[in-house]
């Protein structure tokens, strides 16, 4: 029996106890019709997944993340169909016990673009970043009307108030050293003030390698994009934060061919160094030991080296 879960550190006491959370993802898929299913834990993620058979996976949310569950239920069932890039389909989600929730969706076929990158030729590359950005640019022209109800936040200057009241906190928790901290709060007031969009959009939040697939067979087909769990709706902006840095990792030439095909001239990279700052999950320590280092320690000169186009 899973136990309730009301806090991320009794979360993190439970997410790695497999004898615990194994016989609750069988006593589900059971309930689902599913019984005698194969099931495989994927390691990645801050959530239990599983793979259930071939064709299906089923996630798991704790109760205190109950509206993360409706939301990636509402937001799979929406947006079905409706993208260039395929995205799973909703086959059931509902309560399950101790205020857990499940989403159970149709599994992406295909290779963690992440893991296959390495291996893939520049020319498939860059026609996979080329697609993603023709698949956000769609994402972004959606209505986001039929989902606001379940998608935040409902105010988005409050929303970034709250993000920039908290920013050097946030990347002290991460180990951020002091010299970069010390720069956090004039360079937000620096940045020209981040209003409320003038059209808010659908946004994926983490457009990242590790949440698309492609297909190692066939070419390196783009073959699925997935993870809507983070969804928001906001300033078109906030989504090329994850694309700078986990798409097109500080590549300038990438990048600029991301923006090319999205359909729009590039953001002020200072704009998408703001943003970075106030992302929710962001994490500058980690970004530092992960992306290329500036000419200079300060944020102006991580700014163009991160999200900079060469131009």
């Amino acid at each position: 029996m899973l136990p309730s879960v009301d806090t991320n550190d009794e979360l993190e006491a439970v997410v790695g106890d497999e004898a615990l959370l194994r016989p609750a993802a069988q006593d589900l898929c059971a309930q689902l019709g599913l019984a005698g299913a194969r099931i495989v834990r994927f390691p990645e993620g801050s959530l239990p997944v599983y793979a259930v058979g071939d064709a299906l996976v089923l996630k798991l949310y704790p109760g205190f993340e109950a509206a993360e569950a409706v939301r990636e239920a509402r937001l799979l069932s929406h947006l079905w169909g409706q993208l260039p890039i395929p995205t799973p389909r909703l086959q059931a989600a509902d309560q399950y016990k101790n205020g857990w929730r499940f989403v159970l969706m149709s599994r992406l076929p295909g290779e963690d673009l992440n893991e296959a990158w390495p291996r893939i030729p520049r020319a498939d590359q860059e026609r996979i970043v080329a697609e993603t950005a023709e698949c956000l640019a769609a994402l972004h022209a959606l209505d986001p009307g039929p989902v606001a109800s379940v998608v935040g936040p409902p105010d988005w200057p409050r929303f970034l108030a709250g993000q920039r009241a908290a920013a050097v906190e946030q990347q002290a928790s991460g180990g951020l050293p002091e010299p970069w901290l010390e720069q956090i709060p004039d360079f937000l007031r620096s940045v020209l003030p981040l209003t409320a969009p003038a059209r808010p959009v659908l946004l994926h939040t983490e457009l990242m390698r590790e949440h698309l697939t492609v297909d190692p067979h066939d070419d390196w087909h783009l073959t699925g994009l997935f993870d809507f769990e983070p969804a928001m709706i906001g300033a078109p902006a906030y989504d090329f934060v994850s694309v700078g840095l986990f798409l097109t990792a500080a590549d300038p030439a990438l990048l600029k061919l991301f923006y090319d095909a999205y359909g729009r001239s590039p953001f002020d990279p200072r704009e998408l160094m703001a943003y970075t700052l106030l992302h929710v999950y962001s994490d500058l320590n980690w970004y530092l030991r992960r992306l290329p280092a500036p000419p200079r320690k300060d944020l102006d000169a991580l700014a163009e080296t991160w999200f900079g186009t060469g131009g």
